[in-house]
């Protein structure tokens, strides 16, 4: 949920509570997919932005079942602040993000570095840069560049790694993660 949230009582709203109540007595998967290790029958994102100053503190996916309101709040959350426009992101990538986060055992929120880019902003970012791909998987919603101020860029990307469902970026003299969904494979160092 985005702390400039106001609302009552919301269905994502009960089905939280409901989780956070069962979630002591649920069983993790044992057998679970390499993608999913970690993330047991809740999955939880918790983020901040320092570009807007939001924090995403959400349960997106209980017993199977994505809540469509939460990745609503992700996609907002996700956007291209330069530009203001969203992107649907892929649950693939949210998947990662929540896995490697539960095997780094830190309750500390990833900050958002980079999330959804226009193809106007990853433009522009690839003129200041050689390290913006020109064909960057920000620009399809499926990728996302990260930090935890308790964990080091390395212990990040192991945890990311670990996952074995995508790509891992470690950015260490600009101190983020970069997680995706595609083909596994890691750079960086």
């Amino acid at each position: 949920m985005t702390s400039s949230d106001t609302s009552g009582i919301t269905r994502r709203g009960l089905l939280g509570v409901f989780a956070a109540t069962t979630l002591i007595a649920a069983p993790t998967m044992s057998n679970a997919f390499s993608l999913l290790r970690g993330a047991g029958d809740i999955r939880r994102l918790k983020m901040h932005s320092g570009r807007t100053g939001e924090t995403l503190d959400t349960i997106y996916w209980i017993e199977g079942e994505y809540i469509p309101e939460a990745l609503d709040e992700v996609n907002h959350f996700f956007r291209d602040w330069r530009t203001d426009h969203t992107h649907r992101i892929d649950t693939r990538t949210i998947d990662i993000l929540a896995a490697a986060h539960n095997l780094l055992d830190s309750d500390e929120p990833y900050m958002l570095l980079s999330g959804y880019r226009s193809p106007e902003t990853n433009a522009m970012l690839r003129r200041r840069s050689s390290g913006v791909a020109r064909n960057s998987r920000h620009m399809v919603g499926q990728a996302a560049d990260v930090r935890l101020r308790t964990r080091s860029v390395s212990q990040v990307a192991r945890a990311a790694a670990a996952c074995n469902a995508g790509g891992v970026g470690r950015y260490s003299r600009s101190n983020f993660t970069h997680m995706d969904c595609g083909p596994v494979r890691s750079w960086g160092g």
